[in-house]
């Protein structure tokens, strides 16, 4: 599997780089298989399936879905997907519908914490209006020199019960499912081993996920450990459910891995990959 990227983002949501800059940084690495998978939206594809097919790289439709569920936000990533199916075109519209309010909010909050023009800030580093969110935010709270790295800024500023957090109704679980594959692609549970939630929660979600139609989890991503690895492996064999793989790279110097390079599964995985071979651009 070496050379298989299916989970990272360009400035078309909240990475720092264009969909064409992004592919070219991964075909150093000499990949094999990409997919673009940014936030919520898809107007990044057509460019990076471009810059794909200049490279002789194969390519996989993507997208990662934001999500409510319950009291927790969690992300379903969608691999080949059609961008232009209808119910998902306009599901995603209506979660983008309503980000810049929550970003007032969100600057509003910072203000109150004596953090001021947060959000204008953001804005000035966000190319689609309609996409600015937390990463944004940290970003200028970084380069203005409030705080130090991105980690500190989501630990004092924005996870929640911090001072400029501000909740969101995302996508229904099945709603955000039931779009990926009526779109034609099959959905993923992104970085579980990031949530925080203990043993008991993470069954009940990979249950309700598979109930909706789900299909795979991501078992190696940018942030998970080995041992993370090693756990949602066998939760994939248990649950009957296929292995996903990627960096989830977002921006050079941001931490985590570098966009084309993940660790390779765990031997009883099955890859998801493979399932979608008549959906691989080429």
């Amino acid at each position: 599997m070496a050379g298989i990227d299916l989970h990272f983002h360009s400035r078309t949501s909240d990475g720092a780089l264009t969909p064409t800059e992004v592919v070219d940084r991964a075909a150093a690495r000499s990949p094999t298989l990409l997919a673009l998978t940014d936030h919520d939206c898809t107007g990044g594809l057509a460019e990076a399936a471009a810059a794909a097919s200049r490279h002789g790289i194969g390519f996989l439709n993507g997208v990662e879905v934001s999500v409510t569920w319950g009291r927790h936000t969690v992300h379903i990533v969608g691999l080949g997907i059609d961008p232009d199916e209808p119910r998902l075109a306009a599901g995603l519209k209506r979660i983008r519908d309503g980000r810049v309010e929550r970003a007032r909010r969100m600057g509003a909050a910072l203000a109150n914490a004596g953090i001021q023009g947060a959000f204008d800030g953001a804005m000035a580093w966000c190319d689609n209006p309609e996409m600015v969110g937390r990463t944004h935010f940290a970003r200028h709270l970084v380069a203005s020199g409030a705080v130090k790295d991105l980690r500190t800024v989501f630990r004092k500023y924005l996870t929640p019960g911090k001072p400029g957090y501000v909740a969101h109704d995302w996508a229904s679980l099945e709603d955000a499912v039931g779009w990926i594959v009526g779109a034609g692609g099959m959905a993923a549970i992104a970085h579980p081993g990031r949530y925080d939630m203990g043993k008991t929660l993470i069954e009940r979600l990979i249950l309700d996920f598979k109930a909706a139609g789900g299909q795979g989890i991501e078992v190696a991503c940018g942030s998970h450990s080995l041992d993370d690895m090693h756990k949602f492996a066998l939760h994939a064999e248990r649950h009957q459910l296929f292995s996903s793989c990627g960096s989830d790279f977002h921006a050079p110097g941001e931490g985590g891995r570098d966009v084309g390079h993940t660790e390779d599964l765990p031997p009883i995985c099955r890859p998801i990959w493979r399932e979608l071979d008549a959906r691989i651009l080429r």
